[in-house]
């Protein structure tokens, strides 16, 4: 083993923007003051039950992927649990999201604000 995980970072226009919109989606705590890391207008943080960190890095030329165009590939994309499809894609949507494709029975692609896509998966 090189190392242990220490957080998810994602590139974006809008770190503390972002943070909020996945808090509305996995609930945990934004900018939870942390030793390993300094909270600024660059750089939020989401604290996340089970010790997962999310963190949002501001990047100023930052380009939107655009599913499922290789051109502009997604780079990674989060798979979220859910046991209802249609609950979550409604609370995904008022959070600022946006649908990409519900084409699929068992799961949805979606788009933060910041253009990362990710998937809701039913359970």
């Amino acid at each position: 083993m090189v190392g242990v995980l220490q957080c998810v970072v994602l590139d974006c226009p809008e770190p503390k923007a972002l943070a909020a919109f996945y808090q509305g989606i996995f609930g945990g705590e934004v900018d939870k003051p942390d030793r390993r890391w300094k909270l600024n207008d660059e750089w939020s943080t989401l604290h996340i039950e089970g010790g997962l960190v999310l963190a949002f890095q501001r990047a100023v030329d930052y380009v939107a992927p655009e599913w499922p165009d290789p051109g502009k590939p997604q780079q990674f994309h989060l798979d979220v649990g859910v046991k209802d499809l249609g609950l979550a894609k409604a609370e995904v949507l008022r959070l600022g999201g946006t649908l990409l494709d519900d084409s699929q029975e068992v799961w949805w692609v979606f788009a933060d604000p910041a253009g990362h896509p990710f998937c809701l998966v039913w359970e």
